[in-house]
């Protein structure tokens, strides 16, 4: 950096300095990255307001159930008969009502199957295989659709669809109740739902969702959504009350959303005296162990239970039935409620499941409880379903994370586990109470939960291996080709990468305003209040939106704009940086530099030769060859020069002359923004005396010039070297230039190795073998 002496005249406003500056070098480009969002945003209306909170007029839908459901062990099917009574809250006449049919999507016909894409390589799967010969007929058998007295009522199945044709029209504020049958063949488990079978014992865990035909959500928004189940958008419902009796073979244990009814028919008087002590413990309690799971698993059933399940104020309802099941429980206390802990495992997942599950349920709802509105329900379940994934219902979850056969598990196993437990317990809270319309918008739910989920990870374990959360771990999503990105507000069905779209980079978003842009008191205080106002009602983008400024007095336009709407990156870079001192033109001062500068230029290589070469001048040999100017110091102040600086600073004012004869440091930083999405500027000097300092500017910065900005930073000491995002805020995607002086280019390194590498066991099993070695050993 070169010094550039600023010269003092007069009574100039040093602190004008940086705007003068700023003025200069960025000229308004027209950008519309600070423009509110304004038409993008639906129109404010009495049903949601432009605070973002529900308008006077809101209204939602109620559907209640009454079901009855039998689990067909040997041919894997569910059979059921429900009762909805449906409440018609909107101002709005019905003439006809639509349900859901999500079983249908395994329909051969069903537009989610027959669109799917891909290819078969070389070595195709058995599970590809399969679903390709797979000879079972799945999808909803509908066998009978009755109103109140009995009567047939005309229905039309559209794919995953049906619309029931009402004899009348549904009034504004009245009710309608009708029957459903049907049955249905219960999928392999694919995520969401199905069967896992387990050939060493020949039996299966079941975990049932969406097995019902359930009501569509009509509302303000879109009147009916009946977006078609692609199998990607997930679901839009309503809330209600449910009475469910789920009917099994006697020697399996269930569980469900929503209080068990009957614990004394179903439990024996063992289980029960364990429920007691479990209300007390500390640590989960043992309802059935594993010992009692594998007995189960070796028996045959003698016959058959009904478990009644009831769940008020729910948007669903799921369940988990198994003879393997181990049950452990605690209650916990959540904001001052005592709150049933329970998981249901098979003894595949322990030793990790036993020991962590039901700890990780009550801490996700203590912390989820603390971040957004504290846990309504009775009971939250994990259910341990498949190696990896999860998906959640209202109080119950299906999640993955299995240790080895031999009970050893990799640590990146035992984070996954805890991590996915931990998000989809919080889906309790995002979609289950703050009810959003995944079918249209899946970020409202997987992103504001993987939020929370890293929120909870960090308080779960210190340096916790979140994968989602902190602003690098989205940079190489960034880092794609835009044509293979969309925009975080696109359609759920039509969104390319999902994972890091529609969860990772709006929980990395959310953690930016946490912690960059708004602060954690402003942004707490907003996210609560958005789930306060939004609990069990349907929110849309707007409301989130509207409500995060609302109640934070921060203008995030921009943020929205930048994050939620594009697909460009953040790249940052610092370009080069100017150093200016003052120059307050004492003659002291200005003879000292010149002199300085003399000498410098004095250091031709034909001086620094002749030094050597030529041993004695002429003059030197000849004194008399002397004169007035040999002894002459060109460089010297004299009084004149002195009376005459005097002259000129004697009306500055004391803060002035302090300024003037200060040793103030002026840096101007120019900076760019390669990548497109303006963000704040956090910067670094590292001073020459080995201390440091952090400047942070807010985003604005970039408003009249999107591209390129200079910025002007008065130091009282001399800056080393400049750092751009020094803490990994931005999720800039370039860092190489975010230092200044450049750092050095390190080589890259590569390693040789012959053939393929083989399989490493996890650390635990090296302890385990190594033990063994040593045990043998001794024998």
């Amino acid at each position: 950096m070169k010094k550039i002496l600023l010269i003092f005249s007069g009574l100039v406003a040093f602190s004008n300095l940086g705007a003068l500056a700023q003025q200069t070098a960025n000229p308004y480009n027209g950008n519309k990255r600070f423009e509110q969002l304004g038409t993008d945003l639906p129109t404010p209306n009495s049903y949601r307001t432009a605070s973002g909170a529900p308008g006077k007029d809101y209204f939602q839908q109620r559907a209640d159930y009454d079901i009855k459901v039998e689990l067909d062990d040997i041919q894997r099917k569910i059979t059921g008969s429900e009762t909805i009574t449906y409440f018609n809250n909107s101002p709005d006449e019905l003439r006809y009502l639509w349900l859901q049919l999500d079983q249908n999507l395994f329909k051969e016909d069903a537009i989610g199957n027959t669109t799917k894409t891909g290819g078969l390589g070389p070595q195709a799967s058995t599970a590809q295989f399969k679903n390709l010969t797979d000879p079972r007929k799945y999808g909803y058998n509908i066998t009978s659709v009755r109103d109140a007295k009995g009567g047939n009522l005309p229905y039309t199945i559209n794919n995953t669809m049906m619309r029931i044709d009402l004899p009348a029209p549904l009034k504004s504020g009245a009710s309608v109740s009708f029957s459903i049958d049907w049955n249905y063949l219960i999928t392999e488990y694919y995520g969401r739902s199905g069967y896992e079978y387990y050939a060493k014992d020949g039996n299966c865990n079941y975990f049932i969702a969406h097995w019902f035909p359930r009501m569509a959500v009509y509302n303000d928004v879109y009147g009916w959504q009946h977006k078609q189940f692609l199998g990607q958008g997930e679901f839009t419902l309503n809330f209600g009350n449910y009475k469910v009796a789920i009917t099994a073979p006697n020697d399996h244990v269930i569980g469900a959303s929503g209080e068990l009814q009957n614990p004394a028919q179903v439990l024996s008087a063992e289980q029960l005296k364990r429920m007691e002590k479990a209300k007390t413990a500390t640590r989960p309690v043992l309802i059935v162990s594993q010992e009692e799971a594998e007995a189960a698993e070796k028996g045959k059933p003698t016959g058959k239970k009904t478990w009644v399940y009831k769940a008020d104020n729910v948007r669903d309802f799921a369940f988990a039935s198994s003879r393997k099941f181990i049950w452990d429980a605690m209650q916990v206390d959540v904001e001052g409620k005592k709150v049933w802990a329970m998981s249901l495992y098979s003894k595949e997942g322990n030793p990790l499941w036993g020991q962590y599950s039901t700890m990780v349920v009550a801490h996700t709802l203590r912390s989820y409880s603390k971040h957004s509105v504290a846990y309504p329900y009775p009971v939250a379940y994990s259910c341990h379903a498949t190696s990896g994934g999860g998906m959640e219902y209202p109080m119950i979850s299906f999640n993955g994370g299995r240790p080895e056969p031999d009970g050893t598990y990799s640590e990146a196993t035992k984070a996954g586990m805890i991590g996915v437990i931990i998000h989809e317990v919080g889906h309790n809270f995002f979609p289950m109470i703050i009810n959003s319309d995944e079918r249209q918008w899946s970020w409202m739910d997987e992103g504001l939960n993987t939020f929370c989920q890293y929120l909870a990870e960090q308080e779960w374990d210190r340096d916790f291996p979140s994968r989602r959360g902190e602003p690098q771990y989205i940079v190489p999503y960034m880092k794609t080709d835009p044509t293979q990105q969309v925009p975080i507000m696109s359609g759920s069905d039509n969104i390319m990468a999902f994972g890091p779209n529609a969860y990772a980079k709006p929980a990395t978003a959310l953690n930016i305003l946490r912690e960059t842009v708004m602060g954690r008191e402003l942004f707490d205080a907003a996210f609560k209040e958005y789930a306060r106002r939004w609990a069990f009602k349907q929110p849309y983008p707007a409301d989130f939106f509207r409500t995060m400024e609302d109640a934070s007095g921060v203008d995030l336009d921009w943020f929205w704009r930048g994050w939620f709407y594009g697909v460009e990156p953040v790249d940052q870079s610092i370009e080069t940086v100017e150093w200016f001192g003052i120059d307050n033109q004492s003659p002291e001062q200005k003879n000292a530099k010149a002199k300085t500068e003399a000498e410098a230029k004095r250091q031709t290589m034909s001086n620094i030769r002749n030094k050597k070469d030529i041993t004695q001048t002429v003059v030197e040999a000849n004194p008399d060859m002397r004169d007035f100017y040999n002894s002459y110091d060109r460089y010297a102040t004299s009084e004149a020069d002195k009376k005459r600086f005097e002259q000129a600073t004697a009306g500055l004012s004391d803060e002035e002359k302090q300024l003037v004869n200060g040793n103030k440091n002026f840096y101007v930083v120019n900076l760019k923004n390669k990548g497109g999405l303006p963000m704040p500027v956090i910067i670094k000097m590292v001073f020459e005396d080995g201390t440091d300092e952090v400047v942070r500017i807010p985003a604005e910065i970039w408003r009249l010039n999107d591209k390129e900005v200079k910025k002007v930073i008065p130091t009282d000491k001399k800056v080393a070297k400049w750092v751009l995002d020094p803490f990994y805020e931005i999720a800039d995607i370039n860092t190489e230039d975010n230092a200044f002086p450049r750092e050095p280019e390190q080589p890259t390194r590569f390693q040789v190795f012959k053939g393929q590498r083989p399989s490493m066991p996890n650390p635990m099993q090296q302890q385990k073998q190594a033990a063994g070695a040593v045990q043998g050993a001794k024998k």
